[in-house]
């Protein structure tokens, strides 16, 4: 069966003249939708909120009201209810407009309108996520797929209040983007950022968000790995350290914050891996730590900096072992090609040089092989990744100790700064 990485921001396709529907039960939703299944669904925005806006409130779909819990409440109860009432204040919808003038709040159609069969209607793209305030600044952290490209942004608070906001900076690598609001600062209500290092599987975790337009809909469920190194579906590169969970993520999930039982972020809910397109349980939220790296640069700089090694590798598996006739204990990460004019090729690093069949496939084997990188043993290439990221900036030097053709050498790397979509 094929199994879809499915970035978690809705899209709603909308007739261009829709009746606004006020004060119904239940109020107006984001739906219905329809979901796009390409890498970067195309759930953005880049443009500036105007000054002197007006705040308006709207009838949203209303988030869930927080009543006392029964004195017989169990200890996980009162968990899961102190979490909600601590986090909701800090999480926001988010609506874009992408490729029209008009606004979210003239778009929206009502809850189970009827659609003519076979006949999509045609009019603008409305896609929605989740976010949470960072700072009584008005920053707030999404996904970039969230507000890449859009032409309009609107952002809805707890109680109702919806205002414009403006991209501040966007990062495809790590799938993060920072915007602002000019909002009344009562509603600023930062998250407290935690930290994702000591995550174990089995921890518990909560998800609060949008899916589907369901406004602060908050789910729960476990820690079930860490350290995974997924794909950005908005660029090129990887995200390491990834922290899976099977709290129920879905569309419109997408920027909504993963917490710990005391309510501090912990991740930022990203994609899940699914053949229907819904959770099927196994979902991923950049970690925190890579947040509190990258949120800062974008908001000073509107970008971040990333060391560039200029190369593109694999585990040492098994097979490819044997193919190069490696000891079957060795570990490190393979070199499959190396960028022309990049640092490793400066270096002297080498890629593989020739194929062998593996399963009946063509597969690139010897390439230098790494072995550790500054004297630190490495298992693969996600470690070599990681590395990079968590320790390292453009300028900076590393040693990697890699074997090529039996023999084990130093290699001293001076790193490059990062291009667009280009080998790691």
């Amino acid at each position: 069966m094929k199994v879809k990485t499915v970035l978690l921001g809705s899209v709603i396709v909308l007739a261009v003249v829709l009746a606004l529907v006020l004060g119904s039960v239940g109020g107006i939703a984001a739906a219905p939708y329809i979901q796009r299944q390409s890498r970067a669904p195309g759930l953005s925005a880049v443009a500036p909120a105007n000054s002197g806006q007006q705040q308006s409130t709207l009838a949203l779909a209303p988030a869930p009201t927080a009543v006392p819990l029964p004195a017989n409440a169990s200890a996980g109860e009162r968990t899961a209810s102190d979490v909600y009432r601590k986090v909701s204040p800090s999480v926001v919808y988010i609506q874009v407009v992408e490729g029209s003038s008009a606004t979210p709040s003239t778009q929206r159609q009502s809850p189970g309108a009827p659609r003519t069969p076979n006949q999509p209607p045609s009019g603008v793209q409305v896609a929605s996520g989740s976010g949470f305030v960072l700072d009584k600044q008005g920053h707030i952290v999404t996904n970039d797929h969230v507000v890449d490209g859009a032409s309009q942004i609107e952002v809805t608070f707890l109680d109702g209040t919806t205002v414009h906001a403006k991209v501040t900076g966007q990062d495809p690598s790590s799938d993060l983007a920072v915007i602002q609001v000019d909002v009344n600062p009562l509603l600023l209500v930062p998250v407290d950022l935690g930290d994702s290092a000591p995550l174990v599987v089995g921890q518990p975790v909560f998800a609060i968000g949008n899916p589907f337009g369901q406004l602060w809909t908050m789910t729960s469920g476990i820690v079930s790995a860490v350290g995974r190194t997924v794909h950005s579906g908005t660029s090129n590169y990887s995200i390491p350290e990834v922290v899976q969970t099977d709290a129920s993520i879905n569309p419109g999930n997408s920027g909504g914050p993963l917490l710990d039982s005391q309510g501090r972020v912990i991740g930022v809910n990203e994609q899940i891996e699914s053949q229907s397109g819904s959770s099927s349980g196994v979902g991923f939220a950049i970690p925190v730590n890579i947040v509190k790296r990258v949120a800062p640069a974008l908001i000073k700089d509107g970008h971040y900096n990333y060391a560039w090694l200029g190369v593109t590798g694999s585990d040492l598996t098994l097979d490819l072992k044997e193919a190069m006739n490696l000891p079957t204990d060795l570990r490190g990460a393979l070199v499959l090609e190396v960028a022309s004019g990049g640092p490793a090729d400066k270096a002297g690093l080498q890629g593989s040089q020739r194929q062998a069949t593996i399963y009946g496939s063509q597969t690139p084997v010897g390439g230098d092989v790494i072995t550790a990188v500054d004297k630190q043993p490495v298992k693969g290439m996600d470690e070599v990744i990681d590395y990079l990221f968590t320790s390292k900036q453009p300028g900076d030097k590393i040693t990697l100790t890699v074997l090529r053709n039996g023999q084990q050498q130093d290699i001293t790397v001076t790193l490059g700064q990062r291009p667009a979509n280009t080998n790691q």
